[in-house]
Order: C-alpha cells, then sequence, then structure tokens
C-alpha cells in the first residue's frame, strides 16, 4: 500500500458522502480518519448546533478556518471537512499546500435524499420541502469553489465501497500522472 505524506481531504456539500466514504478510505489507505466537524464540536466543547446558535454563522465560520488550519498542518489521514470550510480563501490555499484534495460531487437528488428528515445538519435547519431550496443555493454556491479541488469523483446512489475505490482509483491516477 502507498504511503501518504500529505492529507487526503475530502471536501463536498452535506449529504456528499465525506464522512463516509471518509472512515472506509482511511482504513483502506491505512491512515487515521478526522472529521472536521467533530473537530469543530471539541473545539468549542459545543455541539455545531450549538456554536450556530450561541455565536452565528459567522463566528462558526471563523471557528472553522481555525480547526481546518490546525488540521491540515497536521499529520497525514484522511480529513472530512465540514460542508463549507471549502470555500475559505485560507483553507484552499492551505488544502494546495498539505493535502491532496477530492471534491465528492453529488447532484441535487443525491443530496436531497442523503439529507432529508437529518436533524444533525445545522445549516440545513428547517422542514424539508425547503431542503431543495437551500441544497440548490448551496450547489450554485459553493460548486464553484469545490472545482478547485484536485480530483473530482461522483458520488451517487451505489455501496459505499464502491464510491470508495472509486476514489482510490481516482487518487492513483492523480499521483501516476503527476509524476
Amino acid at each position: 500500500m502507498q504511503q501518504f505524506d500529505k492529507i487526503i481531504l475530502l471536501v463536498g456539500l452535506m449529504g456528499s458522502g465525506k464522512t463516509s466514504v471518509g472512515k472506509r478510505l482511511a482504513k483502506k489507505l491505512d491512515l487515521p480518519f478526522v472529521d472536521g466537524d467533530q473537530e469543530i464540536e471539541k473545539a468549542a466543547g459545543l455541539s455545531l448546533i450549538d456554536v450556530l446558535k450561541c455565536f452565528g454563522a459567522e463566528e462558526y465560520r471563523a471557528g472553522e478556518q481555525r480547526v481546518m488550519k490546525r488540521l491540515l498542518q497536521g499529520a497525514p489521514c484522511v480529513l472530512a471537512s465540514g460542508g463549507g470550510s471549502f470555500v475559505a480563501e485560507q483553507t484552499r490555499a492551505l488544502a494546495k499546500e498539505h493535502a491532496i484534495t477530492i471534491w465528492l460531487k453529488a447532484d441535487i437528488d443525491v443530496l436531497y435524499h442523503r439529507t432529508a428528515g437529518r436533524k444533525h445538519r445545522p445549516f440545513l435547519k428547517g422542514n424539508d420541502e425547503h431542503l431543495k431550496n437551500k441544497l440548490e443555493k448551496y450547489i450554485k454556491e459553493e460548486y464553484p469553489y469545490y472545482s478547485e479541488a484536485d480530483i473530482i469523483v461522483e458520488t451517487k446512489e451505489e455501496q459505499v465501497d464502491n464510491t470508495v475505490q472509486r476514489v482510490i482509483d481516482a487518487i492513483n491516477t492523480f499521483l501516476k500522472d503527476k509524476n
């Protein structure tokens, strides 16, 4: 198995599969898995929802940037970023330097199916009828940033292990082309 001297950073919208793919990818690559959202919660001592309620979206994003800066300067791992963290210019710059970035790109129907009814996603609070509109807004606003990733892997309704294998194949192709 190939040794990695960089972080494998998974980016994408909520529901794109960063955590589920990331955990299995880390196991296959024999790397630790780090969940960016959990790291924000640890740093704040609060749930993501409570961070938003107590401090607002602007401070949430500022804290997210501080956590991502620390993580991106750390040891090699598979890092599942928070949904909007890659939008920050500082995070993208650090990722270019310290990580191989992989955008798990999902279409609106996949995202909707995976996020509908989920209560732990603070940026998607509200009833499900507004969910598609929110997701479309995030796609329009954030996909241009995600497109700067080194690798793009379409996620779809399939077994997670199939997506993981496609990510591994894409990493191998990326590294082969780079050398």
